[in-house]
């Protein structure tokens, strides 16, 4: 009797220190063995939870979570009114600046569910159609860097949405082959187009984001390739105006530093159709320094495209606008820098007989700045290796200016060209003199012959005109003409 007390006692004991009984039922009472036990029955739902059954409900609540916060943030307000929403507004770039912190503090991979939501939140804020008002001043303003530039109320939110977007695709626990689904070419297109926004901070945080998407998703680099380059198309062939061509070529100026050797063939058109016809617009001093940087970068990674280059700035050479034509013999001059003996031979006669036109320009900076082509040293022994081909085509542009410029400044850099001409090569310098004479008295004596021409053909039509010419009145009314049907 008395064991059979004593047994009883110590089985309470152990369901008591189990938590079996009462307590509101701990965990380890519900990870026990016997737990699930009781008056002989089995509960189906009071199965242990394993570890990996914790860490799934703790992935799905960090998932969860995270996709609760992009959702409030893809509710769009108006700026134009500072003070309407103003709650709503603080609250929402508080929670972006959140999403901002916890990318940048991520420990593990992104799920796809969450980079889903993501790249649809930034198409929510971003994609956008540009205030029409704002796009039509700026197409009437003047065409310099002088304008003054247009900065977006909804800045104040959207560069934290910029800010996210860069801390998404540089995130290490991003997967690129996961997140391609999102960052598509749709998305891309959509993004390229937020290149032509007034806001020039816009342009710049746009210029980075390309510029890493374009590192990370390697397979839509052929397509942006492809769309960066229709928009060159437009801008040459019909819009005239651009406000992101700048940005796009300091992207690619980087990329095409990347491109490897020897080039594709993909790659040379893309510089003669898409990059040489920028010299085109009469705005091409807004981006120039960008686009020269760009045709250098093919020129070191191949000498021989300098040629076609070359042909290609004669072939855009302004006729009429002074400022653009100084800029084309700068970038001129870089790019004579780069070139080797043989392309420069097959591209000297046609070049320097639009040298040779700006000699003559009656702009003196235009004329100035060609006369400063031979303090190049590089260009100076190049012209001295073929001065049989270049000084006949040179030395009547020197001898008119000599002669006829009025600029004092152009005369005197003028005759110390000359000089330097004298020193390199005295009996061709006689010669071309001796050339330019003749030439000069052929042409005297056309001019004369043409005067004399037409004094004839004017006194003749006075001796075959009447003094008194009548010539019969038109009738005041002619009577109708009635068709008549065959």
């Amino acid at each position: 009797m008395w064991k059979q007390f004593i047994g009883k006692l110590s089985w309470k004991s152990l369901k008591s220190s189990t938590g079996g009984g009462g307590g509101g039922g701990s965990p380890t009472a519900k990870s026990h063995p016997m737990s699930p036990r009781e008056n002989g029955t089995v509960k189906p739902n009071a199965s242990p939870r394993s570890p990996s059954g914790i860490a799934g409900g703790e992935g799905r609540s960090r998932e969860d979570a995270f996709i609760q916060k992009v959702d409030i943030c893809c509710t769009v307000y108006d700026f134009a009114d500072r003070g309407k929403d103003s709650p709503e507004k603080e609250r929402k770039r508080q929670v972006l600046m959140s999403l901002v912190d916890c990318i940048g503090a991520a420990e593990e991979p992104l799920t796809e569910a969450m980079m889903s939501a993501c790249v649809h939140m930034f198409g929510v804020n971003l994609f956008r159609v540009f205030p029409p008002k704002v796009r039509s001043a700026t197409v009437g303003a003047s065409e310099t860097e002088e304008d003054e530039p247009f900065f977006d109320p909804s800045w104040y939110h959207l560069q934290v949405v910029y800010e996210l977007l860069l801390r998404f695709v540089t995130s290490p626990f991003v997967d690129p082959k996961v997140a391609r689904k999102y960052v598509d070419s749709s998305f891309i297109s959509k993004l390229l187009d937020l290149f032509d926004s007034d806001d020039p901070r816009e342009r710049d945080c746009l210029k980075t984001v390309l510029h890493r998407i374009y590192g990370k998703f390697m397979g839509n680099r052929p397509f942006i390739r492809k769309a960066v380059s229709n928009i060159f198309y437009r801008f040459v062939s019909e819009a005239d105006h651009h406000n992101g061509i700048a940005e796009l070529l300091e992207v690619f100026g980087s990329v095409i530093s990347g491109f490897a050797k020897p080039l594709k063939e993909e790659h040379k058109l893309f510089l003669w159709k898409a990059l040489i016809p920028l010299h085109k617009p009469k705005t091409v001093g807004v981006y120039l320094p960008q686009l020269t940087y760009c045709i250098t970068q093919f020129i070191e990674k191949e000498p021989k495209l300098a040629g076609t280059v070359i042909r290609g700035l004669l072939k855009y050479w302004p006729v009429t606008n002074s400022q653009k034509e100084m800029m084309f013999l700068g970038e001129l001059e870089e790019v004579l820098e780069l070139i080797d003996m043989a392309e420069f031979q097959k591209c000297m006669v046609p070049l320097f007989r639009r040298i040779a036109n700006c000699l003559n320009s009656s702009h003196f900076q235009v004329a100035e700045r060609a006369l400063f082509l031979w303090n190049n040293e590089h260009l100076f022994d190049m012209i001295s290796q073929n001065r049989q081909v270049i000084v006949p085509l040179i030395y009547p542009a020197l001898e008119r200016n000599a002669r006829l410029h009025w600029n004092q400044s152009v005369l005197n850099v003028t005759m110390n060209v000359r000089k330097m001409f004298f020193d390199m090569d005295e009996r061709l310098l006689l010669a071309c003199q001796s050339n330019f004479q003749v030439e000069e008295e052929k042409r005297a004596a056309t001019e004369e012959r043409r005067r004399l021409t037409w004094e004839q053909l004017e006194r003749n039509a006075d001796a075959f005109q009447p003094a008194n010419a009548s010539f019969p009145a038109a009738p005041s009314s002619a009577p109708p003409v009635v068709p008549t049907v065959t």
